[in-house]
């Protein structure tokens, strides 16, 4: 469990097999959330669970990171978490903000490419650690990184003084995904936003207006339709 200034984030382990006696497999979820100004409220940011996860470790064994060369898959994939996160939370404060943390990530995954543990390569599979910095990083994908900041900064964070149009202002901001679903209709970037966002997004437009409501379970069904079920709580209140 981390926390930063204004991020609360957590790391949990979970190992589901003990290969030898210094090695073990298992899955890394990782959490984060951020505040929303003048609330009690924190706006989840990721929520992921990673599956290709193994690593090496002795017990009292220091970890020890460094920028420039892959020494341990474990100290790796948490700096690589911790740079996303970082990363997320700069985005959602200022337009493209966490730029330089997406960098530092991809440069993790850059100095594991001849590492014998999955989760570093694009060819192992369309959603892993690779294909999340390749994509923040496109400039394919930068409406996404718009949505995170006008979501964020001129939706929730103005929630409080400003309820119905800072609720127009994130629809607005999830109309900019449609864009990235045409460009790349199966987007592991795309899944790991509505994998934070899907809940909050259903309990926002709950006690909306009958437009916004049907405006946002079209959109949501066109870009997020693995979801479209859990959408139709939004007409209902919620429920």
């Amino acid at each position: 469990y981390l926390q930063h200034e204004r991020i609360e984030c957590s790391m949990l382990i979970n190992i589901t097999n003990r290969v030898s006696t210094d090695e073990f497999e298992g899955t890394i979820q990782i959490q984060s959330r951020r505040p929303v100004y003048s609330t009690s409220y924190n706006s989840p940011l990721f929520n992921f669970i990673d599956k290709d996860f193994s690593f090496r470790y002795v017990e009292y064994q220091p970890m020890e990171f460094d920028e420039k060369q892959n020494r341990s898959n474990l100290t790796s994939v948490v700096a690589y978490y911790a740079y996303i996160i970082l990363g997320l939370d700069y985005d959602s404060y200022s337009l493209k903000g966490g730029t330089d943390y997406f960098v530092k990530a991809q440069t993790i995954v850059n100095n594991a490419q001849n590492a014998a543990e999955k989760g570093w390569k694009a060819f192992e599979g369309t959603q892993n650690r690779y294909w999340l910095t390749e994509e923040m990083l496109s400039p394919q994908f930068n409406p996404l990184r718009e949505c995170m900041y006008e979501y964020h900064r001129k939706g929730f964070d103005v929630m409080s003084e400003k309820l119905i149009p800072a609720r127009t202002e994130i629809l607005n901001s999830l109309k900019k995904l449609r864009k990235v679903n045409q460009d790349k209709p199966v987007s592991f970037v795309l899944a790991v936003f509505f994998l934070a966002k899907a809940d909050e997004i259903i309990n926002l437009f709950s006690q909306a207006s009958p437009d916004d409501k049907a405006q946002v379970i079209n959109l949501l069904a066109e870009i997020d339709p693995a979801n479209s079920n859990k959408y139709e709580r939004i007409m209902s209140g919620g429920h």
